[in-house]
């Protein structure tokens, strides 16, 4: 588990609270503008799909960080902010690359992201092609 005090994604002095808040917002809006089913996101980041359908609704549920599905948002939220910077923050792009089938990756890259190696595959080919670029 991530210490929270030096985390990378914890700014010095935030309250555990708010990245909760920030990171739970944040795969709120990804699954909007990637238009991803509750079942899709649930098994991106380990959660069941009544519990997305909280995080979705707004109804104060956040991710625990100290938890799987916190890490897992984590690293959704590091490729959303890839793609966004490949796309020039074109989610309509996001979401096609996403839903095409790469031959790189031999598989649609939506369908990787429910395995944790996919993500962290999609992830690491994405910031291999930025750095390329």
């Amino acid at each position: 588990m991530p210490d929270l005090v030096s985390h990378p994604l914890r700014p010095r002095g935030a309250p555990t609270g708010d990245l909760s808040r920030v990171l739970t917002e944040a795969v709120r809006r990804i699954a909007e503008a990637w238009h991803l089913t509750n079942a899709q996101l649930g098994a991106m980041i380990g959660l069941s799909g009544s519990t997305v359908s909280r995080l979705r609704a707004n109804s104060g549920w956040q991710l625990e960080p100290d938890s799987k599905p916190f890490e897992l948002a984590a690293y959704l939220a590091r490729l959303f902010r890839s793609l966004d910077s490949l796309s020039g923050s074109n989610d309509e792009w996001s979401r096609h690359w996403l839903t095409t089938e790469n031959r790189d990756l031999g598989a649609r890259p939506i369908d990787m992201l429910g395995r944790i190696g996919g993500l962290i595959e999609v992830c690491d080919y994405v910031d291999a092609f930025r750095a390329r670029t």
